[in-house]
């Protein structure tokens, strides 16, 4: 077995990844989604591909992700993952080691990712070294059974505030309201030793660029106060531009702190529902990610109707020098 990076993605790399994840519950994989992140990380960041190889044949791998806007200390494990085929070989466990090594030698200490918190995957990250800094879930809402005249009786009153609608990618004049809402986000629960992540108009108008270049579309929706027109919340869902699946995914949702207490967490979810039934009637479910200490937003969702799927970890390990 030779574990190294590699210059390219060849297609068998995708398909042992598909076959490791086969197993999870919730929406299909977004192949080409997979591809983007793997060969280009997230805005701001750099990507390393690495496999375990047996001749050609991919027995596994890993990506890391280097931010160089934020988190100067930290590299993002994303997805790591051995072929059903090779398990209990030790394959993981060799792939973390170099994980970790490849992370030193780019000059950063912190090694971060997330798991499921079921099956092997909590052992697998403890016997690495790792430490559980946030517990998270995911949780889903079945459109197919919703009462929408349910849906319509629980929108709050949000008076002083109104709700605009935007799709992807955000319009120019929207950029300088999503920097100020963006950094809001910070406050949301991160754990370990992760810093805060910082947003300027050129990094957001890149993520709207990208958004689609990955194969989605968003649909927004934003609060705005009446009397100056300051923004006030956003929320949004992604839908894959093919409309290759019925799933669509929660994506980012925040209210300001000087606008909270209005329930305009709730009134942006829910208008944005009712946009997604409008622009993508094939959508059946609606799936969401949070952090299990985000009470205030585990509440809006257990009202709207959604239910535990699977629970997940945050994990980290830092590295000696």
């Amino acid at each position: 077995m030779d574990i190294r990076r590699l210059d390219d993605l060849p297609p068998d790399y995708l398909d042992a990844y598909t076959a490791a994840v086969a197993d999870r519950p919730g929406p299909p994989v977004f192949r080409a989604d997979v591809e983007w992140q793997l060969r280009n990380g997230p805005t701001g960041a750099t990507s390393e591909i690495w496999a375990a190889l047996d001749g050609d044949a991919v027995l596994g791998g890993f990506a890391l992700f280097f931010s160089h806007l934020d988190n100067p200390r930290k590299a993002y494990v994303y997805e790591l993952f051995v072929h059903p085929a090779h398990r209990r070989r030790g394959i993981g466990g060799a792939l973390f080691t170099r994980a970790r090594a490849a992370v030193r030698a780019a000059g950063r200490s912190l090694v971060v990712g997330e798991s499921p918190a079921s099956g092997g995957s909590r052992a697998f990250v403890e016997a690495m070294g790792c430490e559980i800094v946030l517990p998270e879930a995911r949780r889903t809402l079945d459109l197919r059974t919703l009462d929408w005249d349910a849906v319509r009786a629980a929108a709050p009153a949000h008076d002083g505030y109104r709700l605009e609608r935007f799709a992807s990618p955000a319009p120019e004049e929207l950029l300088p309201d999503l920097v100020l809402l963006m950094n809001g986000m910070n406050d949301a629960p991160r754990g370990g030793d992760l810093e805060e992540e910082h947003y300027d108009l050129d990094r957001v108008r890149e993520i709207e660029q990208v958004v689609s270049r990955r194969g989605w579309d968003t649909l927004g929706v934003l609060a705005r106060r009446e009397s100056d027109d300051a923004v006030a919340g956003l929320t949004r869902l992604g839908v894959r531009a093919d409309g290759a699946d019925t799933w669509a995914y929660q994506a980012d949702t925040v209210v300001l702190p000087g606008h909270r207490g209005h329930r305009l967490g709730l009134a942006l979810k829910l208008d944005n529902l009712w946009s997604l039934r409008e622009r993508v009637p094939h959508a059946e479910q609606v799936i969401t990610w949070n952090a299990t200490s985000n009470r205030h937003m585990l509440a809006i969702n257990e009202a709207m109707g959604f239910r535990l799927l699977d629970e997940w970890e945050t994990w980290q390990v830092s590295l000696q020098r």
